[in-house]
């Protein structure tokens, strides 16, 4: 690991390459990564096992990467047949992201190293966000997680950002203005942070890069393919096939916030969509009725007295609107899984599944496979979480579209 006194080499890895012959050596480079990365540690008899790769080349990717500070040697492995082993593992200090989620009520910055795991956090919560003061903070606060970092921000391999793709979609059920909701839904928000910063900015629905940190870090070491659905202050999703995130024509793959939760009226009338019944910003509302703070819909407060009664009315709406919205994905997707994870505690969370799986028992699944309902691990944090891991695996990892399909 370097010393934090000294200057840092930035790896060879990170640099573009011209050639073919370098191309592979760089997958293969990055093959030895994702391993390490899945499996934590191994020697490199099993990495050469597990990536088909000679005993030879392995001793060469990973001699090459030590030396970059991408990987470290553990301690020896005695006690078994033959040689002790030597585990190699990935250097937490090799590499730095970090993840911004906006959001509608609020905004959070994370920094993660190499191995995925949250050095720092920020969050701030507003109403609804103030361009003027929004997008300023956004890139102070970038440049605060890099530049802490000392010698090794030059370790930083690039930001997240995690956003609805309109910031001001429903502005109606919000209570804004057209002004205001026109305003964030005509900005290129991805444009306006890379003016003001020098740190390369990727960019992601939110509830998709909700998905990647699920895929990553969560359910998806697991599950090969699931629907993704997130409940918070709006619902959303994300769909995994085959271990591949798969975001659709216009990256809108699991917009399950549009989902009609019955037909059109005979007069014309548009049909109440998922989002009207199972985001917590439905939930907010009913607290604010009663005169109750609406940020306890966020915390173990919810299902505490007086917070209580009105969640559990919340839940059943919420779980029998989310019950529709799984068979109906059963019926085009034909998944045995679904994984609902949200902004709220897990407390909440863990009813909400025992209200849902109640719900689906009661459905009518003729023709269809009930597909089995699963708790998301990656928790409040998913949005900013997945969004730092977007430029980490657009870096090292072998294969861009397990992670994200760039636009």
């Amino acid at each position: 690991m370097p010393d934090a006194d000294t200057p840092v080499r930035m790896p060879d890895l990170l640099r573009p390459r011209g050639s073919n012959q370098v191309g592979m050596r760089q997958f293969n480079e990055r093959t030895v990564l994702q391993a390490l990365r899945v499996h934590t540690s191994l020697p490199k008899a099993d990495l050469a096992r597990l990536t088909g790769l000679s005993a030879q080349t392995i001793g060469l990717i990973t001699a090459r990467l030590e030396e970059d500070g991408l990987i470290v040697k553990q301690s020896r492995v005695r006690g078994r047949i033959g040689q002790p082993s030597v585990p190699l593992a990935l250097n937490p200090d090799g590499a730095f992201s970090i993840g911004i989620k906006v959001g509608r009520r609020g905004a959070e910055w994370l920094l993660i190293d190499f191995t995925a795991q949250v050095r720092e956090r920020h969050a701030i919560s507003y109403d609804f966000p103030d361009v003027d003061e929004l997008l300023p903070a956004i890139a102070q606060h970038i440049h605060r997680l890099r530049d802490g970092l000392g010698p090794l921000a030059v370790r930083n391999v690039g930001a997240g950002l995690a956003a609805p793709f309109q910031l001001g979609g429903w502005h109606r059920t919000l209570g804004l203005s057209k002004a205001q909701a026109d305003l964030w839904n005509q900005m290129d928000l991805a444009g306006e942070v890379r003016a003001r910063t020098d740190v390369p900015v990727s960019f992601a629905r939110d509830t998709v890069a909700a998905c990647v940190a699920e895929l990553v870090g969560g359910r998806g070491h697991d599950l090969k393919s699931f629907l993704y659905i997130f409940v918070d202050t709006f619902v959303g999703g994300g769909l995994v096939i085959n271990s591949h995130l798969h975001t659709g024509v216009h990256g809108n793959a699991g917009a399950l916030a549009s989902l009609p939760m019955q037909p059109p009226g005979n007069g014309g009338t548009l049909p109440m969509q998922l989002i009207a019944q199972a985001s917590l910003w439905e939930l907010e509302q009913r607290l604010t009725a009663e005169g109750l703070d609406a940020m306890a819909a966020y915390d173990e407060r919810a299902l505490q007295p007086p917070h209580a009664a009105i969640t559990l009315a919340w839940l059943d709406s919420a779980s029998q609107a989310l019950a529709h919205a799984i068979v109906s994905g059963t019926a085009m997707l034909d998944l045995a899984d679904v994984v609902v994870d949200g902004s709220m505690s897990r407390v909440l969370l863990q009813a909400l599944l025992e209200r849902t799986r109640a719900a689906l028992d009661r459905c009518n699944w003729e023709g269809l496979w009930q597909p089995q309902l699963h708790g998301g691990r990656a928790g409040a944090q998913a949005c900013a979480l997945g969004g730092a891991m977007l430029p980490l695996h657009a870096n090292f990892a072998p294969d861009h579209d397990v992670f994200l399909k760039a636009a």
